[in-house]
């Protein structure tokens, strides 16, 4: 059934890979997800079985005018997980990290022992403005 595949599909490509450059942001509820994937192990994460995987269910959509579209989107996602499985890619969890907690003592900085640099108390008084005389 198509709304069956659909469903599939949309809990496959939840959760986003780790990128190998920069950070990834991970999506709302995705940790989730990702322990699912994770579970089906080389099945999900291996691009070529992901691209076959999109191909095959391509297929029965094809047959049905209202699922054309479908089958289309999920004949471009096949070949752009082809070309990504060539190039080396798989998908890969995103793990968070442990969150250091910063020391106490390092966080918390003596007051200056010196007060700043301020010019000498004649030199801050102002002479006042001369009245006409």
């Amino acid at each position: 059934h198509p709304s069956a595949a659909g469903v599939f599909v949309c809990l496959l490509e939840y959760p986003r890979s780790k990128r190998k450059k920069g950070s990834t942001m991970e999506r709302c509820g995705q940790k989730y997800m990702t322990a699912v994937v994770k579970v089906f192990g080389p099945l999900t994460r291996n691009y070529y079985v992901r691209a076959i995987l999109h191909a095959a269910l391509a297929v029965p959509a094809g047959f049905l005018l209202a699922t054309i579209l479908g089958t289309v989107c999920l004949g471009i996602a096949s070949g752009i997980y082809l070309l990504a499985a060539v190039r080396g890619e798989e998908w890969r969890p995103i793990e968070q990290k442990p969150r250091e907690r910063p020391h106490v003592g390092d966080t918390i900085k003596q007051p200056p022992s010196n007060p700043p640099p301020r010019p000498p108390a004649d030199a801050r008084k102002k002479p006042p403005p001369d009245v006409g005389g």
